[in-house]
């Protein structure tokens, strides 16, 4: 049984290589398939399942939604959606929208802190032929490398970008169990992307009672421990274990944020999913 890799991002959104690419990469790593994940976005599902019927490879259509859940960031998966439907798309633009007003307060922000940074600068790093309007922190830290303002993606995060950084901002977005009801309607499963990252776990119960199928147990961000708690909460609550590597590709040196298959989970969740 091959494995799959159910968490990726192309030129879609902040991914550094196209959907064709990114699906050709996972031929050349060994996967049997991989989720197409991009921030709010479908833009690059049709390229990556044309290639995927070249490749041989399993292409899953999907998508990661950011929420807001009392004033923290959640990300939800969406996998095997209805990448057509309407609703959804109209949903996801909204979804851009708020993305670029993040991108606005965050460059102000950072002017305020005397780093001179522009939007242009911030969308003249965009790659590939993704939605213009899809651009987030990984092309703004870019620039901020490029600036000699950090030395590396890393500290990009932890000093003005993540969530304890000086440039922060979280404005309103959907809260997570109106995410997980839009991924029921277009046809999708709905999984909670990373959550070691929230130290939020009282959460999950919550999202359970709404309609929560899975935990991305597996991330290259989780420890060990946090890796063993997941799995056995997905059991307490009879949820998919899903796992996926957050693949953006590397960025001045940084891989963002592992290599692609480096977190992966038996095909036979296809199937189920």
């Amino acid at each position: 049984m091959g494995r799959v890799d159910l968490h990726v991002h192309t030129t879609g959104s902040d991914g550094l290589f196209t959907p064709s690419e990114v699906v050709k990469l996972a031929k050349e790593v060994g996967l049997a398939g991989l989720a197409i994940t991009d921030h709010d976005s479908v833009s690059g599902i049709e390229e990556a399942l044309s290639a995927g019927r070249e490749w041989g490879i399993h292409v899953v259509p999907g998508v990661e939604i950011s929420t807001l859940w009392q004033g923290k960031e959640i990300h939800m998966l969406g996998l095997h959606i209805d990448y057509r439907d309407p609703s959804l798309l109209e949903k996801l633009k909204r979804q851009r929208e708020v993305r670029q007003t993040r991108n606005r307060m965050m460059i102000e922000k950072l002017n305020e802190l005397g780093i001179e940074v522009t939007m242009e600068e911030v969308m003249a790093k965009k790659k590939g032929e993704g939605q213009a309007d899809n651009v987030g922190r990984p092309h703004i830290a870019e620039v901020l490398i490029d600036k000699g303002i950090v030395q590396s993606m890393d500290e990009a995060f932890d000093r003005y970008l993540g969530r304890d950084g000086q440039a922060y901002v979280t404005p309103p977005r959907i809260s997570p169990i109106e995410a997980i009801q839009l991924i029921h309607q277009s046809k999708g499963k709905a999984v909670i992307a990373h959550p070691g990252l929230y130290e939020q776990d009282d959460l999950i119960p919550l999202l359970v009672e709404n309609g929560l199928d899975g935990i991305e147990v597996n991330h290259p961000d989780h420890t060990d421990e946090a890796k063993q708690r997941y799995a056995e909460m997905a059991k307490t609550f009879g949820l998919f274990e899903t796992a996926g590597s957050d693949f953006h590709g590397e960025r001045h040196g940084s891989m963002y944020h592992a290599m692609l298959g480096t977190c992966t989970v038996d095909e036979g969740i296809l199937t189920k999913l």
